[in-house]
């Protein structure tokens, strides 16, 4: 959005300096990306008057000049400019001057043997022009030693502010004004709007024939016929108000639009009414019909895009661009103002989908004020009245301008408890007032009062935005730093807390073990969601910016399997991949969990000659999830490994249909508390997504995690290496088939825990040889002796401890 500051005080009567204006839209949400000023550059050109102009004595086009530049002494200055001669006001630059055109500065010189202080310019060497062929030749009332860029109306400067989507009422220059008036920079002088009165009654028709049920697409459509109108340039302080801001001016009518678009935020369009066939009517685009724009290119319209049209068919793009056979030009003697109100989504549809980006499509698609739809058009007819001569018709009008009431009951007490301001209420209000919000106090409660938001803020919804408008012409400065809430976490550096530790090195350690971070979107299409066991209502995003991001993932997987899936379009089907970050189980705040996820698609080594290729399966995941764990500093002499079914671990173990029901675990540390899954993809979960297997993978929770011991701070302990050898012996025990080699594992590591030092499974058989109903697992287990050598009668012992603990526990017999 970009405005001059002449323009903005049009509407706003203020003595604040360039700086404070840029400094306070900033603050107040409207941020200034540029500010043009021209007359910072040309802050030291002067205008001159040329006394003599004699020829240089060593050079045939060169002019030796006296020059008279308001201080009451002539200065020399050697020119070679064919159009300088005696008489002539000009524009000088002194020594030292920075020449924008020529990209120098300017010193003492002495040319041909006669000293030359200073330079006659010429537009180019000013920057104004691309002519450079003579100096500038001023009036002959031009003032000698004025500042030229005053003289030349070159001290205006342009304001250009990165405008937010929520902020319609800032589209226009007068809405600028009331916000930089409510921040206390001034008073706004925007000139109330005199109803038009016609002379005569329309011979137009306006209609609206939509399909029932779909009024919303264009509540209102005004027009004002306004006949023997003359229509030529506009003035010129229209034509450098849309210079300034980057429009090229056209005629007077198309000005004024251009004009009211930026000024009030409110665009229009006008037809030349002797090129109108019959009523003017506003329908849906039928098939095969197309549209040649003012912008000369011929558009192919589809069946759901708004347009207007007459008789002969199509004649414009509603709210987006006119169509070129019914523009107006120099001919143009009766002219048809359309003032209408558009719905922005569909608007913003027919825009993208056209590949239109019009000043109208920007303002519509973001919301125009409906109360100033007839007002809008009785300026723009006034103006054409002004500018072009004319007599204005009646008002003819298809549908009723809607009337939205925004109310909002609103404690004053909300802005300090989301922002932790304390403002007095006649403060508040006063803010309000002045941005347009009408008040009205609720009896029995001083705290509580009744807001109604101005027609021209569709973005006003809800508590939090009042509260957003009240802060912010306050002053965001004044909210106070605070400390982010530590939830009771503790802390394990002087900054870090544990689940801020967690993070971090768990990215650190699976990136360490061959996988790449992958960050992927927190929102996931519906049916991937679903898939995954979200979906629910609580997840699913009431304004999505897409329909394939319209849930909260409830899971990191998606995003993996996703980028898996793309890389291995792009030829790498080989991959690892890791992710940390959010998930969401509902809308609570308790529901928000932190995780860590990694998967492995294809091959974890390739074919290489020492061995087969190896595809990556649950054993991989499971490798990374215990290294991972372990170096979270988990400890995993309480973990248990449960079979994934998704029948057991509570309401948090993943869906039975995502993991593969053979070929999967749960990672647990009893049975209420489930931290997570490995295991292989369920190949169903992969048809679905339309991926290729085996992918192996693992999730975990890292806020379920268990919390560390505190110990007491003692010296790191030396390295402590045994001088004896260490002992292996292996054990093959015969289990049932149900029993899980974890809990063998456990039952085996608590016969003896002092001179144990490792448990490995080593084999497991099922078939020949063995019961039915019965599978062999091979235990290999090594002692290490710490004060002296173990007789053969003291590792007897400790193998029938470990023999008794099995099958005591799991009821494994020593295989015969």
């Amino acid at each position: 959005m970009k405005f001059t500051l002449s323009w903005l005080k049009d509407h706003l009567d203020t003595e604040a300096s360039l700086d404070t204006i840029v400094e306070t839209l900033t603050n107040i949400g409207l941020e200034v990306e540029a500010v043009e000023d021209p007359a910072k550059d040309l802050r030291d050109f002067i205008i001159a008057a040329v006394i003599e102009a004699e020829p240089h004595p060593n050079a045939d086009r060169l002019r030796v000049c006296k020059v008279d530049i308001g201080t009451g002494q002539l200065v020399q200055v050697v020119c070679g400019a064919p159009n300088a001669r005696a008489g002539m006001k000009t524009v000088f630059s002194p020594p030292g001057t920075y020449i924008p055109g020529k990209k120098i500065t300017l010193g003492k010189g002495v040319i041909r043997g006669v000293e030359s202080d200073g330079m006659l310019c010429s537009g180019a060497e000013l920057g104004l022009s691309d002519d450079h062929d003579g100096i500038l030749d001023l009036p002959a009332d031009a003032p000698v030693g004025a500042p030229y860029a005053v003289y030349a109306g070159l001290d205006d400067p342009m304001i250009d502010i990165n405008l937010l989507p929520n902020r319609p009422d800032a589209m226009g220059v007068a809405g600028i004004a009331r916000d930089l008036a409510a921040a206390g920079l001034g008073i706004v002088k925007t000139r109330d709007i005199a109803p038009i009165a016609g002379a005569f009654a329309a011979p137009v028709e306006a209609r609206i024939e939509l399909p029932e049920g779909s009024e919303a697409l264009c509540p209102v459509f005004a027009l004002h016929l306004v006949r023997g109108v003359r229509n030529g340039p506009s003035p010129d302080w229209l034509q450098k108000r849309l210079k300034a801001i980057g429009l090229r001016p056209i005629n007077a009518l198309v000005d004024i639009t251009n004009y009211l678009a930026f000024d009030r935020a409110r665009p229009l369009h006008v037809f030349d009414a002797d090129k109108i066939k019959g009523a003017v009517t506003v329908r849906l685009a039928r098939s095969g019909e197309t549209l040649t724009a003012l912008d000369g290119k011929t558009y192919s319209l589809t069946e759901t895009m708004v347009v207007v049209a007459d008789e002969d068919g199509v004649e414009s793009l509603a709210g987006v661009m006119g169509g070129a056979a019914t523009g107006c030009d120099e001919t143009t003697t009766n002219v048809l103002i359309e003032s209408a109100l558009w719905d922005p989504v569909n608007i913003a549809r027919t825009g993208r989908a056209l590949g239109i980006n019009s000043d109208a499509r920007y303002r519509f698609e973001r919301g125009i004020d409906p109360a100033f739809t007839m007002p809008g058009l009785d300026l723009a007819t006034a103006l054409v009245q002004e500018f072009c001569g004319g007599e204005p018709s009646e008002v003819v009008v298809a549908g009723a301008v809607p009337q939205p009431e925004t109310r909002i009951e609103f404690p004053w007490s909300e802005v300090n408890r989301l922002t932790g301001v304390d403002l007095d209420p006649s403060v508040m209000a006063g803010i309000l007032e002045n941005l347009g919000f009408q008040l009205m106090n609720l009896p029995g409660n001083s705290n509580l009062v009744l807001v109604r938001a101005p027609s021209s803020r569709p973005d006003i919804e809800g508590k939090a935005d009042i509260v957003e408008e009240i802060i912010r012409i306050a002053g965001l400065a004044k909210v106070a730093s605070q400390p982010l809430p530590r939830e009771g976490a503790p802390l394990v550096s002087p900054v870090l807390t544990l689940a801020q530790r967690r993070t971090r090195v768990a990215k650190r350690a699976l990136a360490a073990n061959g996988l790449v971070e992958a960050v992927t979107w927190s929102f996931i299409d519906k049916k991937e969601a679903a898939l995954f066991g979200g979906a629910t209502a609580a997840t699913l995003l009431a304004n999505p910016i897409s329909a394939e991001l319209s849930a909260m993932r409830p899971s990191l997987l998606p995003g993996l399997l996703a980028a898996a899936k793309r890389n291995a379009a792009r030829g790498f089907k080989d991959v690892a991949l890791f992710e940390v970050g959010q998930i969401f189980q509902g809308d609570g705040e308790a529901d928000q969990k932190t995780a860590a996820a990694g998967l492995r698609q294809g091959y974890v080594q390739d074919k290489h000659w020492s061995g087969p290729a190896k595809p990556a399966d649950a054993y991989h995941a499971k490798a990374d999830v215990l290294d991972l764990l372990n170096t979270l500093g988990v400890s995993l002499g309480g973990l248990q490994i449960v079979p994934g079914d998704g029948s057991k671990g509570g309401k948090d173990t993943t869906r039975s249909d995502v993991w593969h029901p053979g070929r999967s675990a749960n990672l647990q540390f009893g049975p209420k508390n489930v931290i997570g899954t490995f295991g292989e993809l369920n190949p169903r979960l992969l048809g679905a997504l339309d991926m290729e297997g085996p992918v192996a993978g693992f999730e975990i929770r890292l806020d379920a995690l268990p919390l560390p011991k505190a110990k007491p701070t003692k010296a790191r302990p030396k390295l402590d290496l045994s001088d004896f050898m260490p002992l292996r012996r292996d054990f093959a025990f015969l289990v049932d088939r149900s029993v899980a080699a974890a809990d063998l594992i456990k039952a085996v590591q608590g016969a003896e825990r002092a001179l144990l030092a490792g448990v490995d499974v080593f084999d497991v058989y099922e078939g020949k040889g063995v019961p039915e109903g019965k599978k062999s697992v091979g235990i290999a287990i090594t002692l290490q002796p710490r004060d002296k050598t173990l007789t053969e009668a003291e590792i007897e012992t400790i193998a029938t401890k470990i023999v008794a603990e099995a099958g005591k526990k799991t009821g494994a017999v020593l295989r015969g």
